[in-house]
């Protein structure tokens, strides 16, 4: 082979891997949950919701902490893209959400013009006495 061609596949090869990695970041750029810590007692992940790039629907059967690394203002939907509540999360603060209603499903969607981000800690022994 040629140091022509040699040259010529060495150029493709960084290409492709040059698209590979962009196509990684972009994906890596969307809403998404990134899972953090789990153990028995506990399920930590961190959430980040791009503007109009909404959570698909989910559920929380138990209690969790809210932690907002990146505050602003986020919308539970229902199925039907309707919004149920708003709520406004301030940097730094952390605050406490109930488990779900039975037979539900929700989904976050920013509005906003920034990401949210926010680490939740999510309780998996939570019984109400």
């Amino acid at each position: 082979m040629t140091a022509m061609w040699k040259s010529v596949w060495a150029a493709a090869a960084i290409c492709a891997a040059t698209a590979a990695v962009d196509a990684v970041q972009q994906q890596a750029a969307g809403t998404r949950r990134e899972p953090q810590f789990e153990n028995s007692e506990v399920r930590v992940w961190k959430s980040i919701i791009m503007p109009n790039q909404p959570l698909s629907l989910h559920r929380h059967d138990h209690g969790r902490t809210i932690v907002a690394l990146k505050g602003g203002t986020l919308d539970v939907v229902d199925a039907k893209g309707a919004t149920t509540t708003k709520m406004t999360w301030e940097t730094g603060k952390a605050y406490w959400l109930d488990a779900d209603p039975p037979n539900t499903q929700h989904g976050d969607m920013n509005k906003g013009t920034e990401p949210i981000e926010v680490i939740v800690v999510e309780l998996k022994n939570d019984v109400k006495l």
